[in-house]
């Protein structure tokens, strides 16, 4: 192993089992290497969601984000809706959990900013991640479904 360049990510918890592995060579492409780590990223961000999902109830930030109606207009207004006092207060309200300390309270309200601007976002038409791109990028292949148990 000493010289072995390469990337991996092992994940084994709840729902989530996911082992991608790259080995890089010398003739391995810049453009493989860049395709594996927005795989890594789009899969990361999902289960980022997926577990604040967990904590707070984002479909009340959810609502909140649709009636935005920001459209398609500019990124700017979409920014400006996203950071105005009504997201603000729905983020303050789902994180309002008891025996939360401040610090921790301040660390997941930044978590349900960047969720809420980043639907926003998405739902505009506009994306600030790699999941547009409509590659067959290494490791992000669909959910195996799974076989109905035999009795």
């Amino acid at each position: 192993m000493g010289d072995e360049k390469y990337i991996q990510l092992i994940a084994n918890y709840d729902d989530w089992v996911a082992i991608k592995k790259l080995k890089i060579e010398p003739t391995t492409e810049p453009r493989t290497i860049m395709q594996f780590l927005a795989s890594l990223g789009i899969s990361l961000d999902k289960k980022v969601a997926d577990n604040l999902g967990k904590t707070v109830d984002l479909k009340r930030l959810d609502a909140a984000v649709a009636e935005l109606s920001a459209g398609k207009e500019s990124m700017a207004l979409i920014i400006e809706a996203v950071s105005s006092g009504k997201i603000n207060r729905a983020i303050k309200e789902i994180c309002e959990i008891e025996g939360m300390q401040p610090k921790e309270k301040n660390e997941l309200i930044e978590f349900c900013k960047v969720y809420a601007l980043k639907k926003a976002l998405k739902d505009s038409g506009f994306y600030i991640d790699y999941s547009s791109i409509n590659l067959n990028i290494p490791g992000m292949r669909k959910k195996k479904e799974k076989k109905p148990e035999k009795e």
